[in-house]
């Protein structure tokens, strides 16, 4: 039934892809202001960020948001990938299971309810502040996420309810002013014993709720324009392609290694832009290069430390084939774990490898 669903929703994101795109074409050939290199690359990096996306269940935005800001203003650009993320976080939640939404629904839904004030503060703030100084925000808010994120940090919480409510509200603040939330819900969610199925569902939830409503909110405030539509057909169609494709890749890789790679890279991208922007906004573009240079020395060290670790070298041995259920953020090798594990569904999981 699940795959069947999943069908018939690929399906019709093909056909609606086709017609965005074909109109897309229309469109730009009369009145596009953009290169068709900047538009080319526009969709090569959606492809590589839905692949991160299909692999992880997050990534999207935190992987080309802060490449596209580069080229574009936020609020021209934050439209588009929103409405991007929304018919991907669905298509990634049908493809969680019903099972997996239902027992992780309760917990979610703190951080459901907080992030519908801070999705319209976001908003808001986006559509009052100077382009410039909304690309700082960007850079400066998600890069230590991302570290934290390339560093494997593992930190149970021990009261969800009380602690989701302030941080979905700052979840929906981030993500409407910036797109990216990934890295702090994966964050939150590390290691409080989620198999690797509901992990993703439970991400998935939380991600629908805050793309719907910021589109919600978007629209209101008049952020959607003939642009919104002409990028949107650029960059659509490569998702149908990289979910599937990051899936089939971390079914042949250990999810930790895949994502420990991919933060890897993507500060590498933020510690870019930070860079660019303190030159260009406050004139400290040394600064922002000896920044970039130290975020660069930190992550090949966390990448050092991940692949030189005992219990890495140990995972991957010669003779040793990697699981066919590969480890998730914080959660067990195989979802049968979550029966055997079904009395204590809070206790914490023995943290991994940095």
């Amino acid at each position: 039934m699940k795959n069947g669903i999943a069908i018939v929703l690929f399906v019709v994101l093909v056909g609606a892809a086709y017609a965005a795109l074909t109109s897309g074409f229309t469109a730009f050939s009369t009145t596009s202001t953009y290169s068709i290199t900047v538009l080319i690359l526009l969709a090569l990096l959606s492809l590589a960020a839905s692949t991160v996306n299909g692999g992880l269940g997050y990534g999207y935005s935190s992987l080309s948001t802060p490449l596209a800001i580069l080229v574009f203003a936020n609020r021209v650009i934050n439209p588009v990938y929103v409405g991007v993320e929304a018919i991907m976080n669905t298509t990634m939640l049908v493809l969680s299971g019903k099972e997996n939404v239902k027992s992780t629904f309760k917990r979610v839904l703190p951080i459901i309810v907080a992030l519908i004030p801070g999705v319209i503060v976001g908003s808001i703030i986006l559509s009052a502040v100077a382009p410039g100084w909304a690309r700082f925000i960007v850079y400066a808010s998600i890069l230590p996420l991302i570290l934290l994120q390339a560093a494997g940090v593992r930190r149970p919480i021990k009261s969800e309810r009380t602690t989701g409510l302030p941080f979905g509200a700052g979840v929906g603040v981030l993500y409407a002013v910036t797109t990216v939330s990934g890295p702090p819900i994966a964050l939150f969610w590390n290691n409080q014993g989620l198999a690797k199925s509901e992990f993703k569902a439970a991400i998935a939830q939380i991600r629908i709720a805050e793309s719907y409503t910021t589109l919600i909110t978007y629209y209101l405030l008049g952020l959607f324009t003939t642009t919104t539509l002409q990028l949107f057909s650029w960059i659509a169609p490569p998702v149908l392609l990289g979910i599937p494709l990051g899936i089939f890749i971390v079914k042949r890789i250990q999810v930790e290694t895949f994502r420990r790679i991919c933060m890897s890279f993507d500060a590498w991208i933020v510690g870019y832009g930070l860079a660019v922007v303190l030159g260009s906004l406050f004139g400290l573009i040394s600064l922002g290069y000896a920044i970039w240079g130290l975020v660069s020395v930190i992550d090949i060290y966390l990448l050092y430390r991940f692949f030189s670790s005992s219990a890495y070298r140990k995972k991957f041995s010669v003779g040793e084939k990697p699981s066919p259920f590969p480890q998730t953020s914080g959660g067990p090798n195989t979802d049968a774990v979550a029966t055997e594990r079904s009395a204590e569904p809070h206790k914490a999981l023995p943290e991994l490898p940095c």
